[in-house]
């Protein structure tokens, strides 16, 4: 059985990406588990790969013109073999559990369709910063994220870059969203209106914190008014399109109230 890592790069740093393929190399996989990792240039030229990787059957690079990092995940999408997808940027590493986590849980539930996890903030000097925020372990009702997202001025309390999702679900999403940041972000809203999600409350990613992020490349946030409604009016047309049924169970069983706003809206 095989998981697909997928990873964007766009002017990436080779010691970032050999740190992510490490993290990778390092991972501890179920029984009759492995993974792949589908590294997409976000440009048609060659893409320089860690030296180790570029002997890996595993690694499976490819490039195509640049189209932002919602267009080259979805683009790699498309050579994926495994049952299930992760999420991972360039510049973030995984524990060694965090595969593993994903996959126990996706197979022990099969009504939840994605994950998401706790995360550490990995500073500039190696070290590891925790922030306040994470619901308890558990699933993640239909609907919950969006309702959450909405009370709170677009922000989530869940993080979008550590999904995990089943193949088939992502590709009938379409994959992420066409946008130049929070494809992430509306790629699981979108997600989370078709399935429960489920949040793993081990630690799953170490997210970097370096100047060059393209999370930190508009300080401003000058165009997230749009970003934001664009993700809302997708969510709202299917949202329409779906039964009275289903609107019905969309409601979470934790009210937002009971759910502490975070920094988790990082696009």
């Amino acid at each position: 059985m095989l998981i697909s890592v997928v990873t964007p790069v766009h002017q990436g740093r080779l010691d970032y990406l050999t740190a992510a393929y490490e993290s990778l190399v390092a991972q501890v996989m179920p029984d009759g588990w492995d993974w792949e990792w589908l590294v997409q240039h976000d440009s048609p030229s060659p893409l320089e790969l860690p030296q180790a990787a570029q002997a890996d059957p595993r690694v499976r690079p490819g490039a195509a013109r640049h189209g932002g990092p919602g267009v080259a995940r979805t683009v790699a999408l498309q050579r994926a073999r495994g049952v299930y997808v992760r999420n991972l940027d360039s510049d973030d590493v995984l524990p060694p559990t965090a595969l593993t986590r994903s996959i126990e849980v996706l197979e022990q539930h099969p009504e939840v369709g994605w994950t998401t996890c706790r995360v550490l903030d990995l500073m500039p000097d190696g070290s590891l910063t925790a922030f306040p925020g994470d619901p308890a372990e558990g699933p993640i009702p239909v609907g919950a994220v969006a309702q959450y997202w909405r009370e709170h001025d677009w922000r989530l309390y869940v993080h979008p870059t550590t999904i995990t999702i089943r193949r088939e679900l992502l590709l009938a999403l379409g994959g992420w969203m066409a946008l130049p940041i929070s494809e992430d972000t509306g790629m699981m809203l979108t997600a989370n209106t078709f399935a429960t999600g489920w949040f793993i409350a081990d630690i799953g990613l170490f997210y970097r914190q370096h100047p060059g992020q393209i999370t930190k490349a508009d300080p401003d946030a000058s165009d997230r008014a749009e970003r934001m409604a664009m993700i809302d009016q997708r969510l709202r047309a299917l949202e329409s399109l779906l039964s009275p049924g289903r609107t019905e169970n969309r409601n979470p069983s934790a009210t937002s109230d009971q759910l502490q706003p975070s920094r988790k809206e990082l696009r």
